[in-house]
């Protein structure tokens, strides 16, 4: 084999091994009222999900009036957000003596739990390209 053939067959070894990027990921909180932090954590597993072992995280200044947030470069996959409204910033989602939030939260495509969080299966979607999750803190 030539050498100029040897490079170009490393050369395309190697693209294939490259990950594929999607543009980004961008998450906005339309109605969320201008006081506090809104808190985002972005998923890539049912496992990591399940564990609270985000890919990326952020936190937008709502007092600020931030209210959308892109990350940036994800891999081609199933993507899940959790988010909560930190209305007093104190870094942590407050609630009741029964543990039931008392700050206003939300999932990727507004799934809704049954008695706890919204579900991988429930809040989980494909991103490939430029994808937007519309979120309503509630």
């Amino acid at each position: 084999m030539k050498f100029s053939a040897l490079i170009l067959s490393a050369a395309v070894a190697a693209l294939a091994a490259a990950p594929a990027f999607a543009a980004d990921l961008t998450v906005v909180f339309p109605d969320a009222a201008a006081e506090g932090r809104i808190m985002v954590a972005v998923f890539d597993s049912a496992e990591a999900y399940q564990a609270g072992r985000p890919v990326k995280a952020a936190q937008l200044d709502a007092a600020a009036g931030e209210t959308r947030i892109t990350f940036d470069d994800l891999p081609d996959g199933d993507y899940a957000v959790r988010a909560f409204h930190d209305l007093n910033a104190d870094a942590r989602m407050n609630t009741n003596p029964f543990g039931m939030p008392t700050e206003p939260f939300a999932f990727s495509n507004n799934a809704v739990g049954n008695m706890g969080p919204a579900s991988w299966d429930r809040a989980r979607f494909p991103a490939a390209g430029s994808v937007e999750q519309t979120i309503t803190l509630k």
